[in-house]
């Protein structure tokens, strides 16, 4: 018979690397077009809780009124072919809360330009 090595636990990560804020540069339009036109707005808002659920692995998204309005600010069917979001993954102190972690996503004022931007890590402004 040959040896296998035990399985350990996975190591728990700190909370301190959990919490973090990143600013990211979405392209909504690839993820819209090809739709109907009474479709891409609603879809953009979903394709940004997507892309927040995948980049900081937390299925609790929520999105502040200035996201919303910003992408619902040229009506329902010409959303902004690019956005940029802040995501801000924060612990949950509710007592019933299902995840430890939740994100909050919201819209970058003053972007006049998107080129050469990348993702930005801010720095503790707790």
């Amino acid at each position: 018979m040959v040896r296998t090595k035990e399985k350990q636990a996975p190591r728990q990560r700190s909370a301190l690397h959990d919490v973090v804020t990143r600013e990211y540069t979405i392209n909504v339009h690839k993820r819209t077009h090809d739709l109907g036109f009474k479709k891409k707005a609603p879809k953009a808002i979903k394709a940004v809780v997507a892309f927040a659920q995948k980049t900081m692995g937390v299925k609790d998204v929520r999105l502040t009124p200035g996201l919303n309005q910003a992408i619902w600010s040229r009506g329902v069917k010409s959303p902004p072919k690019r956005i940029r979001v802040r995501l801000e993954r924060k612990r949950n102190d509710d007592e019933g809360a299902k995840e430890k972690l939740y994100v909050v996503a919201s819209v970058v004022e003053g972007v006049t330009s998107f080129k050469g931007l990348q993702t930005v890590v801010i720095e503790g402004d707790e």
